[in-house]
């Protein structure tokens, strides 16, 4: 397959618009890379830069070492996967898997072979011989990926492909492509806006907001450890919660808030005394309790999600939200007030100015 390097790469529209601002990214061989981030972020037009569907402003892409700014997208060796599919609807699922193997004029055995050789391994063989409008949305995007899989191509685009499927099949379609790209060994990158997806199949991920980087990391790596509040409440669900709370120095680390004192031994909050900081906890980090204790939370239930295996309290600490995932044998009412334990162990500190990590 290939390795992906993006060096300082810029993408500016007509009218100064700058949609990426110096992206600098290494998709390494065999690797599956997600690009996630809000809605306008760039993750999309980054790809289309990759895929060569959009010109590069500034910067340099390579792939295995060789400059692409310049070539055309059919010379890139690349295949990319659409999120509306874009089957041809007059040609069976056969002439669309073929289609750009007979423009590039290979035998007609071999195109059979790769054709139902690829249809075997997405199970859409009996689907052969059918158009697009007889098939559901998850056999036309296994149909769409199949057709990119029968090229043999270095690297693999995945454009949104799943937001177009129900929830319940975006979770199995998620399972196959992870499966894929174990059995293909191949370079993959796909863009989204679920960060559910991006963390259940990414080897990396790479968070970006307003056109730039925010952080590059495994899952685990980004959940446990963001470089700043946008990462931190964007990786992770339900996202995880802020509190603004005064540190304060008194034998020792102490954060005070409208309902709560929670005590810290991270000495880099030391700099920080009399000052408001942003403390991040996630939803399970926090523990029901019938007995007010230490680095305990008091909050006003206003919802209550039961979703089987757990619950989602959603909450009002003072004036500041708050959700909490727990047990579901407990028995909680709206408009009560409840007590939750911080695991001080899993806070998270953000500079009030910056935003950024202060651990």
């Amino acid at each position: 397959m290939a390795k992906v390097e993006l060096k300082d790469i810029c993408k500016v529209y007509e009218g100064g618009v700058k949609a990426v601002d110096k992206v600098n990214i290494v998709v390494e061989d065999r690797e599956f890379v997600v690009f996630v981030g809000p809605s306008g972020c760039g993750k999309s037009t980054t790809l289309r830069m990759v895929a060569g569907l959009e010109d590069i402003t500034e910067g340099e892409l390579l792939i295995d070492g060789e400059r692409m700014n310049d070539v055309p997208p059919k010379d890139r060796n690349i295949a990319m996967v659409f999120q509306n599919y874009a089957l041809y609807p007059h040609m069976s699922v056969y002439e669309n898997m073929a289609f750009g193997l007979k423009i590039k004029k290979l035998p007609t055995d071999e195109i059979d072979k790769r054709v139902r050789e690829t249809a075997q391994i997405l199970d859409i063989e009996k689907f052969l011989d059918r158009k697009p409008r007889a098939l559901s949305g998850g056999q036309r995007q296994r149909v769409a990926v199949g057709r990119a899989i029968v090229r043999n191509p270095k690297v693999f685009l995945f454009d949104e492909p799943l937001s177009n499927l129900d929830a319940k099949l975006r979770v199995q379609m998620r399972a196959e492509l992870s499966d894929l790209h174990l059995r293909l060994q191949a370079t993959m990158i796909y863009v989204t806006h679920d960060q559910v997806e991006a963390m259940t199949m990414a080897d990396k991920i790479v968070v970006m907001k307003d056109g730039r980087v925010q952080q590059i990391g495994s899952p685990l790596h980004l959940y446990n450890h963001p470089c700043n509040k946008f990462v931190a409440g964007f990786i992770g669900s339900p996202p995880m919660n802020f509190l603004t709370l005064t540190v304060e120095e008194n034998n020792g680390i102490l954060l005070r808030g409208e309902t709560c004192a929670l005590k810290s031994s991270a000495e880099a909050l030391k700099k920080y005394a009399g000052r408001n900081l942003y403390f991040g906890i996630r939803p399970e980090d926090l523990k029901y309790t019938e007995t007010p204790s230490d680095n305990c939370i008091s909050a006003r239930i206003t919802v209550v999600e039961p979703l089987g295996a757990d619950i989602h309290l959603w909450l009002m600490a003072g004036n500041q939200p708050l959700v909490v995932r727990t047990e579901p044998h407990y028995q909680f009412k709206v408009g009560d007030t409840v007590n939750f334990n911080a695991n001080m162990e899993k806070a998270q500190f953000f500079d009030r100015e910056t935003e950024l990590s202060v651990l």
